[in-house]
């Protein structure tokens, strides 16, 4: 699943509109134009499609943060220059204050099951024993889940 997949699934999700994404991208001290925003969610057989970053993509996502929980007072958060599934899963779950069962609830919504401690192993850092990779498919089933806990 690459960020362009993600962003438009969050778009379709939480029902954002232009206006709405480019002031989540403002919230992380980031400036985007409408015509990027929408290259962004083009899908790729469009000739106008470009690639969203993992910088502007984390933007995206931190702004995402501050606008489901508030603008923490002093320093903004950094935006990442490299993300992967278990940043974005982390930032997602950060965002929406889910807590681990919720996530297996999420998951459980799009037909897949996985336990509390599996789940831990996405969370943890690289360099321990019990880190995992968080895949494309466990990804694409919890964007999945949440347009059906979301929308309905």
């Amino acid at each position: 699943m690459n960020n362009n997949d993600v962003l438009r699934n969050i778009r379709y999700t939480f029902d954002l509109n232009d206006s709405a994404m480019i002031k989540l991208f403002s919230l992380a001290q980031v400036k985007v134009t409408r015509e990027e925003v929408s290259n962004w969610l083009k899908k790729e057989d469009d000739d106008a499609y470009k690639t969203i970053v993992d910088q502007y993509f984390s933007a995206f996502l931190n702004g995402f943060i501050a606008h489901k929980r508030g603008v923490k007072e002093g320093e903004p958060p950094v935006n990442e220059k490299r993300l992967n599934n278990n940043i974005i899963l982390r930032k997602l779950k950060i965002a929406l204050q889910l807590k681990d069962e919720d996530i297996i609830n999420i998951l459980a919504l799009a037909d897949f099951s996985i336990s509390k401690g599996e789940l831990s192993a996405f969370f943890r850092k690289p360099t321990q024993d019990k880190f995992r990779v968080c895949k494309d498919q466990i990804l694409r089933k919890f964007c999945f889940g949440l347009q059906k806990k979301y929308r309905g």
